[in-house]
């Protein structure tokens, strides 16, 4: 019996720290849509479309509008727009390499995307139109992302123009607390 708990801990620290150490899979398709600055959809050669959420990254909101009506039915943020302009710009219809890190609870995988050798999820902070999601972000990605935004901070790049830019988790949280979801 104790036999069993010590193999059955290794595993599951071993599954843990490979996790850790890279992605659990590997996905290449071809964007098929941009939703935003930082979620898009790949479908792979047999037609599977995946939701993608790009890891250790938090772009700007885009407005929403109602399908039937073409009313707002939430707003969006400055550098909204340019964010998923900036990702559609980079990737749309793009063949790329997906390194899904984990999935979400609203079922994405959470993942960075490469086009060739291009971190794309880095790209995106590194030109101001995105945050370094620090919440979220772990080794490797962590020192390189934050780095990557200071940088941006500093050089006042995309959003980085504005004063003080509001980040994409607190506008979320007063969306929610004014009963907008």
């Amino acid at each position: 019996m104790r036999r069993i708990f010590i193999l059955a801990l290794f595993f599951a620290l071993s599954a843990g720290w490979a996790w850790a150490k890279g992605p659990t899979r590997i996905i290449e398709g071809t964007v098929s849509k941009v939703s935003d600055g930082d979620t898009v959809q790949v479908q792979d050669a047999l037609g599977t479309r995946v939701k993608v959420r790009l890891y250790g990254i938090d772009a700007p909101e885009t407005e929403k509008r109602n399908r039937k009506t073409g009313r707002v039915s939430k707003p969006g943020q400055p550098y909204g727009e340019e964010a998923f302009q900036a990702l559609k710009g980079k990737i749309g219809g793009q063949r790329v390499t997906v390194e899904v890190r984990d999935i979400d609870r609203y079922r994405r995988a959470v993942s960075v995307v490469r086009l060739g050798r291009r971190d794309i999820n880095q790209e995106m902070v590194r030109e101001g139109v995105a945050w370094a999601y620090r919440q979220y972000l772990e080794r490797p990605y962590a020192s390189n992302y934050i780095q990557t935004e200071e940088e941006a901070r500093r050089q006042r790049r995309g959003l980085w123009r504005q004063e003080n830019p509001q980040p994409p988790w607190e506008f979320r949280r007063m969306q929610k607390k004014d009963g907008i979801r």
